[in-house]
């Protein structure tokens, strides 16, 4: 298994896809990368030789946030919005979502796993007894 930016990418697929299993590298910024080191898209990884993998390494380190680097900027962006005490910084706070979306019936997500909530008793129960 080629190893890049300290991430072992899948040897069966084609690199195009291998290299989206590290942090920070999509679909777009994939292509761009493979673009730039020459690299035809639909090679399987396994087929790269050495020189391949350091070319596409080199490009990856110049050029891009991945793994340890990215997540911390992510993690600094969400602190930020904590700290700053904004509508997104405090829905991340309580652990819901942040972009809209409704949260009466769906957003298990987010707020985890079901808490069954004791309701009160039905008009029926109360004639009865």
């Amino acid at each position: 298994m080629p190893r890049i930016a300290g991430v072992d990418i899948p040897n069966d697929k084609q690199i195009e896809y291998s290299l989206r299993y590290i942090y920070g590298v999509g679909p777009h910024v994939s292509l761009l990368i493979l673009k730039e080191a020459g690299i035809e898209p639909n090679v399987k990884a396994k087929d790269l030789t050495e020189d391949e993998v350091a070319t596409i390494a080199g490009v990856i380190d110049r050029n891009y946030q991945v793994e340890g680097v990215a997540r911390r900027a992510v993690s600094a962006c969400i602190a930020r919005l904590r700290d700053i005490g904004c509508y997104r910084g405090l829905r991340h706070r309580r652990g819901l979502p942040c972009r809209g979306q409704k949260t009466r019936s769906n957003a298990r997500t987010r707020k985890g796993p079901k808490k069954t909530v004791a309701g009160k008793k039905g008009v029926k129960e109360l004639s009865r007894g």
